[in-house]
């Protein structure tokens, strides 16, 4: 009988410190805030995620960077909701960050900013500020729509790749300089079979400037690329 009694006692008291844990772990941190701030963070990630879609002006789109975007933001929602009010948890977390090195290279220096907003957002969103995190969200949106319509670079710059002979350099570098408003050379290459250059030019007559190279003798092919793919070429 006593030793019923005592495991009787220690089951109770089993589930007296379970049912304590619970309430001390949902005490700041309840159910329904963290189920509100996921779904926040998913529109605002989805937000995030669009507006770089829209906007992208690369050569090669890439989905999974869209959806690296909106993990971001709901990863870093909860994570911020849970070391806001434990220091020594906050304090733990900044020194795991520190030590993780991350080797994915990342292309594009505006992705790197796009990963900084949904980072930012993700603080926002953890820390329940929700009115101010859609404000922000919706702000840099549009403030990036609008500036798909400014050209920040200079649509006019090519490279020019030419094949010759190279007796006919010097009759090449006059009809270039006669033919375009600023030139600088980047490259040059002479072999027994002739030689190579690489000038840099700004030239709104593309078609033009690659029919002049050709009438020049001693020219055997003539190539105009274009050396910029950011936004607003």
């Amino acid at each position: 009988m006593e030793g019923t009694t005592i495991s009787t006692r220690s089951l109770v008291q089993g589930d007296s410190s379970l049912a304590q844990y619970f309430s001390e772990q949902f005490a700041a941190l309840t159910p329904m805030k963290v189920l509100i701030a996921i779904l926040a963070g998913f529109l605002v990630g989805l937000i995030i995620a669009l507006t770089y879609k829209k906007c992208y002006r690369g050569v090669l789109y890439s989905p999974n960077f869209s959806l690296t975007l909106i993990m971001l933001t709901l990863i870093t929602t909860p994570v911020v909701m849970c070391i806001k009010s434990n220091i020594s948890l906050s304090m733990g977390m900044v020194g795991a960050l520190s030590i993780v090195r991350f080797r994915t290279a990342v292309k594009e220096p505006l992705d790197t900013a796009y990963m900084f907003w949904a980072l930012t957002m993700g603080i926002l969103l953890g820390a329940e500020l929700y009115v101010v995190a859609l404000a922000v969200v919706l702000g840099i949106a549009v403030i990036m729509f609008a500036l798909t319509f400014i050209k920040f670079t200079n649509p006019s710059t090519y490279l020019l790749v030419i094949h010759y002979d190279a007796v006919a350099e010097h009759e090449i570098q006059e009809s270039i300089r006669r033919a375009v408003r600023r030139s600088r050379l980047r490259s040059k290459t002479v072999t027994r079979n002739g030689a190579e250059m690489t000038v840099e030019v700004n030239t709104d007559k593309q078609q033009d400037l690659v029919s002049r190279m050709l009438t020049v003798d001693g020219v055997y092919d003539a190539t105009l690329v274009a050396c910029q793919s950011d936004v607003g070429t």
